[in-house]
This record gives structure tokens, C-alpha cells and sequence, in this order.
């Protein structure tokens, strides 16, 4: 009795990529009290980012800024060269208006992250920019 040979075809497994995700926090000024919320907002985001287990953590960008002017947030200024360089899939923050102040600057960000392909999530609500 001949038995015919059955074809196994392996299946892929399918992977996938988790999301590299960053958060930014900010703070306006160097009071005690402003620096220990940074502090507690740096912790609070790398612990959130890390639990999720479908992301990567990306790092924690902080600045304690005297002014609302991206020129002045040298942290700021590395999270948006990160996403430009493609190391950033997702933002998380408190509130999108921690990118800025001015409206119009708010406006030039998010158009480049949106274009970019990159989400930001803040704690109020989640958007493409």
C-alpha cells in the first residue's frame, strides 16, 4: 500500500512592528513647583509608554522652557529632528498646545508631522495632526 505524500506549505507568521512612540512635556518656568511637575510628567510618560505592549519606547523629550518659542526648547527641537529622521511613529503629551503658544507655529508643526505620517496623542484627545 503506496501512501501519496501531503504538501506542507509553511505559514508566515505575521509580525508586527510596534509603534516607537516619544512624549513630550513642558513646563513655563523654573519655580520648585513647576520643575517637580516636569519631574512627575517625565516619570508618568516613561511608565505609560512602556506598559503598552504593542510600542517601543522612543524617550521622554522635557523642556523647562522660560518662553513658549520652539527656538528656545532645545529638547523640542531633537523630538521634531527625531521624527524627521524617522526614529518617532507616535507623540503622546499632555495637551497639543505644549508644542507651542503661537497658533501659527502649532499649525507649521503639526502640518510637518501630519505629513510625515506621525500621530500625536495628548492626554485631552488623539489626532493626526
Amino acid at each position: 500500500m503506496q501512501t501519496a505524500a501531503k504538501e506542507i506549505t509553511p505559514q508566515r507568521a505575521e509580525i508586527k512592528a510596534k509603534k516607537r512612540v516619544a512624549a513630550y512635556a513642558r513646563v513655563s518656568s523654573g519655580k520648585d513647583a513647576m520643575l517637580h511637575s516636569l519631574v512627575a510628567q517625565v516619570e508618568y510618560y516613561h511608565d505609560y509608554i512602556q506598559k503598552n505592549p504593542d510600542w517601543e519606547f522612543a524617550g521622554v523629550y522635557a523642556d523647562e522652557a522660560l518662553t513658549g518659542t520652539k527656538g528656545s526648547r532645545r529638547r523640542f527641537q531633537e523630538l521634531i529632528r527625531d521624527c524627521r529622521a524617522g526614529l518617532v511613529d507616535l507623540i503622546v503629551t499632555k495637551s497639543i498646545s505644549r508644542f507651542a503658544r503661537n497658533t501659527v507655529t502649532l499649525l507649521e508643526v503639526t502640518r510637518e508631522l501630519k505629513g510625515s505620517g506621525l500621530t500625536c496623542s495628548s492626554m485631552s484627545r488623539t489626532s493626526t495632526p
